[in-house]
């Protein structure tokens, strides 16, 4: 039985699961989207995707480390978020992952909210800073989904012309 059928099933269900990574904080989305389309190139023995075009997708991998960490400490920081209402978003993004679907937008404002309560003990400016973090991180999903897109884009455009 030939296995390159499965490989693509398995590359086309790394895609998947990766860009669904890409909203829920839990899973690494865009280097599952990477290593998907790697897998599907390898299976095809680089025929239809080569090297060069890999590279690039690689390369937005990484940027989306970077748009992930910048979004949301340009977020927290642009409000004056303590160090405890960024550790707060944090913890809350993955205690939202049990409250799923509420608890993914919900959970990042509750946790920056519960840090800079107990850093500050002030609500109002504990509320301000819980949202200017949730919005950093709203903006980080969002670029993040471009860049999943584009790379989406880019990979069918290889694999097709």
């Amino acid at each position: 039985m030939d296995p390159q059928p499965l490989y693509y099933i398995l590359a086309a269900l790394l895609i998947l699961v990766g860009i669904a990574g890409v909203i829920l904080p839990a899973l690494p989305g865009l280097p599952l989207v990477f290593v998907g389309m790697l897998l599907a190139a390898w299976a095809g023995d680089f025929q239809q995707v080569g090297w060069v075009v890999l590279v690039i997708l690689g390369l937005l991998t990484v940027v989306s480390f970077a748009v992930d960490l910048l979004a949301t400490a340009m977020g927290a920081k642009r409000v004056g978020a303590s160090r405890l209402a960024v550790i707060g978003a944090v913890v809350g993004t993955f205690a939202g992952l049990f409250f799923a679907p509420i608890g993914l937008f919900a959970g990042p404002f509750v946790g920056a909210l519960g840090g800079e309560l107990i850093h500050a003990r002030e609500l109002r400016r504990a509320a301000k800073v819980g949202f200017g973090t949730w919005l950093g991180i709203v903006f980080g999903v969002v670029l993040k989904l471009g860049l999943a897109f584009a790379m989406l884009g880019l990979f069918a455009f290889a694999w097709f012309f």
